[in-house]
């Protein structure tokens, strides 16, 4: 009994022994195949976040591949916009090499039945220059004089505006008492000769002020012109010399231009010319500020459009030469003072006339005007009057 005892402690020591030897090597292979599992899992890990750090990248790479694309479509774009421009450019250019070449289709009919729409939604007609012929009730004789020298008459007026864009009007207002007798002499000459215009503006000689405000506003108000001018009706104008004048200053904008002056205030009183707001210019004695003589002055469209917008407010003095110039002295805009738009007569502007240097305009400073012009324009016009040549070829 106690033998067999001890021979089963024996066996179940050697047992004893037996599985724990093979719960060691379970336990250590068991061990290393879980160290592997989180070795793999680590390195799978590593290759997601690899893998997802690759997609960022790709995805910012995507972005900014996006961004060089707009870049690249907004630099094509900007190309094809320049070459349009150049292409363009390149054929205004041409145009204008080409323009000399149609000189003569633009003789006739440049400015038939060409018009424009002002901003009150009335038709214009264009032209290159109106010319306001300053004049009275009591003128008949000078207008005639007029018609019978320099200013174009009947067919050859209109010739003259379809052709040329010259426009050639006498101005003149109505009477204090309406349809009277000299405003009805007035619609009488009118239907002979067409060559008025009528303003809505009162006759008198001291309303001289107000009634070229009135002219250049009935002008802007019907013809589109690049330039408005006014003279005096006992005045010797060359039309085709006044026409090229105007012309090298047509790309300009706010030209006035005349013979420019700066003569006394005249504060006595029962003088000619007597300026009764004299104290507006300051102390006696001092002179006005530089303004066109009023015998013949000619403005841009910009100007004339000025006047006619600004017509209410702009104030008049006692000399209507001294009001135009009070109008544009606060304004941007160039004087240019041409002297030969006030040559003397003969022998003054005949000189120039065979020295191959026409006056624009001629006239006698001490009559501010031709002295006796009715009996002497014909004279005038015979000595320093333009060859009909250069008013065919004016604005060619």
């Amino acid at each position: 009994m106690g033998t067999k005892n001890r021979s089963r402690a024996m066996v179940s020591l050697k047992w004893i022994a037996i599985l724990c030897f093979i719960s060691f090597f379970l336990g250590a292979l068991f061990t290393n195949r879980i160290w592997a599992a989180l070795q793999s899992d680590h390195r799978i890990l590593e290759i997601r976040r690899n893998v997802g750090d690759s997609a960022a990248s790709s995805f910012d790479d995507c972005d900014t591949n996006k961004k060089l694309i707009r870049d690249e479509e907004v630099i094509k774009e900007f190309s094809k916009a320049h070459e349009a421009i150049q292409t363009l450019d390149s054929s205004v250019t041409k145009l204008r090499l080409e323009l000399p070449s149609n000189k003569k289709s633009r003789k006739i009919g440049h400015f038939e039945n060409s018009t424009s729409i002002s901003e009150n939604n009335v038709t214009r007609k264009k032209a290159f220059m109106v010319i306001g012929i300053n004049t009275a009730f009591s003128s008949r004789r000078r207008r005639d004089s007029v018609r019978e020298t320099w200013m174009p008459r009947g067919r050859s007026l209109v010739q003259l505006e379809k052709e040329k864009g010259i426009v050639v009007r006498f101005m003149i207002g109505h009477s204090a008492t309406s349809n009277s007798i000299l405003d009805r002499a007035i619609d009488s000459e009118e239907a002979q000769h067409h060559d008025f215009l009528r303003l809505k503006h009162v006759e008198g000689y001291h309303e001289l002020s107000a009634k070229t405000k009135s002219f250049f506003a009935a002008a802007v108000e019907r013809w589109d012109a690049e330039f408005y001018v006014k003279v005096d009706d006992d005045v010797h104008v060359n039309l085709g010399t006044l026409a090229a004048t105007l012309a090298r200053h047509r790309s300009k904008h706010g030209v006035y231009i005349g013979c420019m002056k700066s003569g006394p205030v005249l504060y006595q009183k029962n003088v000619k010319y007597h300026e009764p707001e004299h104290w507006k210019f300051g102390e006696e004695g001092n002179k006005y500020f530089r303004h066109a003589t009023g015998q013949i002055y000619a403005i841009s469209k910009d100007l004339a459009n000025y006047i006619s917008v600004n017509q209410k407010i702009l104030h008049k003095y006692a000399n209507e030469d001294v009001s135009l110039g009070a109008w544009f002295i606060g304004l941007d805009i160039e004087h240019i003072d041409d002297r030969n738009m006030c040559c003397g007569t003969s022998p003054e502007c005949e000189w120039k006339a065979k020295a191959g240097n026409v006056c624009v305009a001629s006239f006698d400073w001490s009559c501010s005007g031709i002295c006796k012009s009715v009996e002497r324009i014909k004279a005038v016009h015979a000595k320093c009057g333009e060859d009909a040549a250069i008013l065919r070829n004016a604005l060619v």
